[in-house]
């Protein structure tokens, strides 16, 4: 088997719900994407992509119809470029680029573009469809921008709570409390202030025609543990969770330029990073904010090497407690996840972060020289993805 390489990495600016991004469709921000990604690798003849591999969770509205191959072909890429799309919900790009890189690894392509997209802004209400025509009794109309929908009334009560209460029953096993949440939150905010002041996401996100936001649009520099304090918790009347401590609804789209070694030359450049080890797992649906734990062991195992290696972890900060819980189950030191700042403050468009956390992930390898970093998600419904990354700087 061959080896696989991120050759290239690159996402929009992400917006908040209702915010800069909600006039822009789901397919054209995947678009954006793309093009943003083929323009970092230079004289790359679009005909000698093998397949667009997408990711999104939604997948109920103009992001309906396989949005992989509708981005592929608004981003102007040939016909003759197959695509699909992907749908693991919150790690939906980073399966996108796990599926890319076996596909590479197998020989059945030498270059594949990954990645994915939400606009969560932009996500449609649903009606049942009846059984038959003209119902008597009323239809309620179901948002399909976060969490369950339409339940199967077998599925365990247990298993389909929210996705808030499910990590308020995680704060409640571990003793992560609300301080140490609001903290975190905190920390997240400055971090990407920060990162985004000194320039590091300069050439990761390009710009979005006819919009104004020159960057992640709900970083909130100014955000202090005082502040967070006085928020009221969003599940629970007495809970730890609130809109501060949890990733907020977003707006995005990320995407990356996969291939085998000797696609160098027909990307016009040497790797960023080799894709090292992947990990997937599941447990309890309600258990979910934990599977990174085990995805990123299982991904470690795979890479051979250990958590004594790594230099440099990007964690999908889905909730600052689920966050919280995966690193003291790790033992790593805090300082080397999310150093450039997290979902908490950057924004989690549900199918784009883990293409923007992957990026994000080989950007600080090859800033720090660092050999081994770990991209990790946790994904609703119980599950966790993990990719290991090995510098090729």
């Amino acid at each position: 088997m061959t080896e696989s390489f991120l050759y290239a990495a690159t996402r929009t600016p992400f917006g908040r719900f209702g915010g800069a991004l909600a006039n822009v469709r789901p397919d054209d921000l995947a678009a954006i994407a793309l093009t943003g990604a083929l323009g970092q690798v230079n004289g790359l003849d679009p005909s000698r992509i093998d397949d667009v591999v997408w990711g999104c969770a939604n997948q109920a509205g103009e992001d309906n119809r396989n949005v992989g191959r509708m981005a592929a072909l608004l981003a102007g890429l040939p016909t003759s470029v197959p695509a699909t799309t992907v749908n693991r919900l919150c790690g939906s790009s980073l399966d996108a680029v796990m599926i890319g890189s076996r596909t590479i690894e197998t020989g059945d392509a030498d270059i594949v573009l990954a990645g994915g997209v939400e606009s969560m802004t932009r996500a449609p209400w649903v009606l049942p469809k009846p059984s038959r025509g003209f119902p008597a009794g009323n239809v309620t109309a179901v948002s399909t921008t976060l969490g369950w929908r339409l339940v199967n009334e077998h599925m365990p009560a247990e298993w389909t709570v929210s996705l808030g209460e499910a990590n308020e029953q995680l704060a409640d096993r571990t003793g992560i409390s609300r301080e140490r949440q609001d903290a975190f939150a905190v920390q997240s905010h400055l971090r990407a202030d920060r990162a985004w002041t000194e320039g590091f996401y300069d050439d990761l996100v390009v710009p979005v025609p006819g919009v104004d936001l020159p960057r992640d649009e709900g970083i909130r520099p100014g955000s202090t543990a005082d502040k967070l304090a006085g928020l009221k918790p969003v599940f629970r009347p007495n809970g730890t969770i609130t809109a501060a401590n949890a990733s907020p609804l977003n707006d995005g789209a990320s995407a990356l330029v996969l291939g085998n070694e000797a696609a160098a030359h027909s990307l016009g450049g040497a790797p960023l990073a080799r894709i090292a080890g992947r990990g997937t797992h599941a447990l309890d649906p309600q258990d979910f904010g934990f599977a990174p734990v085990e995805a990123a062991n299982k991904a470690l195992g795979r890479a051979g090497i250990g958590w004594g290696d790594v230099a440099a972890v990007e964690l999908n900060e889905a909730f600052a407690v689920q966050s919280l819980a995966c690193i003291d189950a790790w033992g790593v030191d805090p300082e080397i996840v999310n150093a450039k700042g997290g979902a908490i403050a950057i924004g989690h468009p549900l199918g784009a972060s883990g293409g923007r956390i992957l990026g994000t992930l080989a950007k600080r390898l090859r800033e720090s020289g660092d050999r081994w970093g770990v991209a990790a998600i946790c994904i609703g419904v119980g599950q966790g993805l993990a990719i290991v990354l090995e510098n090729a700087s």
